[in-house]
């Protein structure tokens, strides 16, 4: 945030009285101006969206969608719950919630299909099938996707710890043991989690695999792992949209499966036999 606003200050003297309007809005207003479109921002403090436009390229970007687009990394991990909720009323406008929200959660997975890293992706796999334990912590809404993570390894590996989150020497007290040979997947998106990025540099000083799975390159996560898994995340809602990592999660899990597929098979043979006797799931009768 500081080096974006270092270059609007620097080049505030040059800007015509139309940029200088929109730069004054964004320095007071950059959680906002971060999700309008160059249309509404020049609208907004009064100016065309050509001038918006000039702005961006007067600041040394592409255009307005990279100055956007590096207004939102900047910021991500600014946005209070309330300055998010009002961004959310802001960005729908009165459409339709159902409408807006599940359109939007299509095109994040668009967005991650065509920005996540297919190498990282098919090294962390392979880091996962080879490790001799595997350690997982999402605390807070990132909770949901460690535990649905979890759940699955657990039927496909047997080394699988899903870190309880009660309280941060727990946290360590869980990892104390970890090595070089052990794999740690940390899941955090903004507002970033402390505890996660604590335990992945932990993890990482012990020389275990890292594992990041966050909405950016840019994300403080990345600066522990091995291997950074992009998924995007709506993070304007006071509600998390998670739906783009949660793809992600499905995909290393059947990537993983399908890495020791024998061995699994004969997992889900047995399980089968299990539910079958003490009849864990509804039979349902063909009438």
């Amino acid at each position: 945030m500081n080096d974006l606003m270092s270059k609007i200050q620097a080049s505030l003297s040059e800007f015509s009285k139309g940029q200088r309007l929109i730069a004054h809005y964004i320095a007071e207003h950059y959680d906002k101006a971060a999700f309008m479109t160059a249309s509404r921002l020049g609208a907004t403090v009064g100016v065309s969206e050509s001038t918006v436009v000039r702005f961006a390229t007067e600041l040394g970007y592409d255009g307005y969608p990279h100055l956007q687009k590096a207004l939102q990394e900047m910021i991500r991990n600014r946005l209070t719950a309330v300055q998010r909720m009002e961004v959310a009323g802001d960005r729908m406008g009165g459409r339709d919630v159902l409408e807006t929200v599940l359109c939007s959660d299509v095109e994040k997975i668009r967005m991650t299909l065509d920005e996540l890293d297919r190498t990282a992706f098919q090294n962390a796999s392979d880091a996962i099938i080879h490790a001799r334990r595997i350690y997982i912590l999402g605390v807070r809404s990132s909770s949901a996707l460690a535990g649905f993570l979890g759940f699955y390894f657990t039927l496909l590996f047997d080394n699988v710890h899903v870190l309880c989150t009660n309280s941060v020497s727990e946290i360590f007290e869980q990892l104390l043991r970890i090595g070089a040979d052990d794999v740690f997947i940390g899941i955090s998106f903004p507002r970033y989690s402390q505890r996660t990025l604590s335990a992945m540099k932990y993890s990482h000083d012990r020389g275990a695999k890292v594992i990041a799975l966050t909405d950016s390159r840019l994300s403080p996560l990345a600066r522990y792992a091995d291997h950074t898994l992009v998924a995007k995340s709506d993070m304007a809602s006071f509600v998390d949209s998670l739906v783009a990592p949660l793809s992600v999660v499905n995909a290393l899990i059947v990537q993983s499966s399908l890495g020791r597929q024998r061995e699994v098979e004969s997992t889900f043979n047995q399980l089968e036999n299990i539910w079958d006797e003490y009849h864990i799931y509804e039979t349902i009768e063909d009438e």
